[in-house]
């Protein structure tokens, strides 16, 4: 299975590990993620006033590569690109205005005609939860693991449509074709801070002390991302909060999801 690939641009700086390991596990299970060329920064966040339609371009640009280059989904990786490709594809696809203004400028003709796709989405759907636990060489039997989806792979839910907003399982059902133990708790998809860590941190301190006292009250031994921000905020904050808590145990690694795909096939 052959898909176009955008990196983005923390996968190559702060998350290599990220896109290291996302491009080990695809080619052990047979897929084939060509990167597309000369991308450009997606803008981290999706813009709201589609007047402003140069924020639309960078995105609309991959897709374009991808539909010449033949094929008809575009794989991300972080949850920010990834809504920020998603939601441009379905404005494009749904608003006739705006997409007549980028095709103009941008002297083509696209239509929404690619899909944008998470990696975690075409491993569940394209590969199969119950392939990869056939091809899991090491279980991860006994880990307690929290999925952290935060709120950029999810929400809104009219343009994401990724799972259940209040009440997702495509995370839990990974862990659990790895022999992981998903431990639910009900933090699981409030919002880390995102970018509020760079402007207030005391705001993003207070979401990242309620997600981590939520996942360690009920048993959890890591947590499970699939956003480089969302990492970058749980790992940050948790220093000063163990500091101020004093109980060395509060402390919980965080791993990218694809860091786990690859232990499990033994990579």
């Amino acid at each position: 299975m052959r898909y176009s690939y955008y990196p983005g641009c923390t996968l190559k700086t702060r998350a290599k590990a990220y896109e290291d390991t996302a491009l080990s596990t695809a080619k052990a299970l047979g897929l084939s993620l060509t990167e597309i060329k000369e991308w450009q920064c997606c803008g981290a966040l999706y813009p709201l006033n589609t007047d402003e339609i140069f924020s639309f371009f960078s995105p609309v640009r991959a897709l374009l590569q991808t539909r010449a280059a033949g094929e008809d989904k575009l794989v991300t990786l972080c949850a920010g690109c990834y809504n920020v490709f998603k939601r441009t594809n379905k404005a494009v696809r749904e608003d006739g205005e705006l997409r007549r203004k980028i095709n103009a400028y941008l002297e083509e003709d696209y239509m929404g005609e690619v899909d944008v796709v998470h990696y975690l989405e075409v491993l569940k759907n394209d590969v199969g939860f119950g392939s990869i636990a056939e091809k899991v060489k090491k279980r991860l039997t006994g880990r307690k693991l929290a999925p952290y989806y935060g709120c950029l792979l999810l929400k809104p839910r009219a343009e994401m449509d990724l799972d259940d907003v209040e009440n997702p399982t495509i995370f839990e059902n990974f862990l659990n074709a790895l022999g992981a133990t998903a431990v639910s708790y009900p933090y699981k998809t409030e919002c880390c801070g995102s970018y509020l860590s760079m402007a207030n941190e005391e705001i993003a301190s207070a979401a990242v002390g309620r997600i981590l006292n939520s996942a360690y009250k009920n048993g959890a031994e890591a947590f499970v991302v699939a956003c480089p921000l969302c990492k970058y905020n749980l790992e940050e904050y948790q220093s000063e909060l163990l500091a101020a808590s004093k109980d060395p145990q509060l402390k919980l690694p965080v791993f990218y999801f694809t860091e786990l795909l690859a232990e499990a096939l033994a990579l």
